[in-house]
C-alpha cells in the first residue's frame, strides 16, 4: 500500500517542475517518472537510496537536475556510463528523458545494484544494463563510452583518470557537482572543460562537461 511519502506526483506537478527546467516531457515519459519514483520511495524505507524523502524534492533534485543534461550537454544518443549510480540518478532518469541512449549503471553496492535492475525490468529499458562492480575494475567491457556520469562520486582524479584511460576511452566526463570543486576538478590533466552550468533551483551545483584530450602519438 502506498502511504503519503510514496504516493506518486500529480502528471501536472511533474510536467510544471521539468518546465521549471526547460524540460518537456511526454505523457509515457511522466508516466515512467511516476513508476519509478513510487518503486525508489518504497524500496527506500528498507535500503538507503537517497536521503531525499519528501516526493517533490526527489523530483527536483534526483530526475530534473539528472534530465537537466540531456539538453544542456546535450545527450541525445550514444553509450553512456553512470558511475556510483545509486538510485539510479543520472543515469536511469536520462534513459527515461533519452530512450535512444544505452545506458550503463555501475553500482558497487549489492542492494543498491538489485532496486536499479527491478526498475530496469519495470520500466522495460532493454538497452540499460546494471553491473555490480567497482567501476575501477571495469574497462573494455564498457567501452568505448560516449559519455561517463557522476553525481556523487569524489575522487576526481580517480575517476577522471580512469574515464580517459585507453581500456575505458571515455569521450566525455559530465559530472554534477557544487561550486567549491569545479577549480580542483579544472587542474586535472587530460580533459577540456567547458563553462559551468549552473542548475536550476540549486545553490552552488553546477554541470561541469570534460572533452578527452587526445595524446598524439609520437
Amino acid at each position: 500500500m502506498l502511504t503519503k511519502n510514496t504516493a506518486p506526483l500529480s502528471a501536472d506537478a511533474i510536467a510544471k517542475a521539468l518546465h521549471e527546467f526547460q524540460l518537456e516531457a511526454t505523457a509515457a515519459q511522466i508516466t515512467a517518472i511516476q513508476r519509478y519514483m513510487a518503486m525508489l520511495l518504497v524500496w527506500n524505507e528498507k535500503i538507503n537510496l537517497t536521503a531525499i524523502r519528501d516526493p517533490l524534492e526527489v523530483l527536483y533534485r534526483h530526475f530534473c537536475e539528472s534530465i537537466f543534461a540531456a539538453v544542456t550537454v546535450p545527450l541525445q544518443a550514444g553509450r553512456v556510463a553512470d558511475v556510483g549510480s545509486g538510485g539510479g540518478f543520472p543515469g536511469l532518469a536520462l534513459k527515461i528523458a533519452r530512450p535512444e541512449l544505452q545506458v550503463i549503471l555501475i553500482e558497487s553496492n549489492v542492494k543498491k545494484a538489485t532496486f536499479l535492475a527491478e526498475v530496469v525490468r519495470e520500466l522495460g529499458f532493454s538497452d540499460a544494463r546494471v553491473l555490480v562492480s567497482r567501476y575501477e575494475d571495469l574497462g573494455e567491457e564498457i567501452a568505448p563510452l560516449n559519455f561517463v556520469c557522476s553525481r556523487a562520486l569524489g575522487e576526481f582524479d580517480k575517476f577522471l583518470s580512469w574515464a580517459r584511460s585507453e581500456r575505458v576511452a571515455a569521450e566525455q566526463a559530465v559530472l554534477w557537482i557544487g561550486g567549491r570543486d569545479i577549480e580542483e576538478v579544472k587542474r586535472i590533466g587530460g580533459w577540456s572543460w567547458k563553462e559551468p552550468i549552473a542548475i536550476p533551483h540549486s545553490l552552488q551545483r553546477f554541470l561541469l562537461i570534460g572533452v578527452r584530450e587526445f595524446t598524439p602519438e609520437p
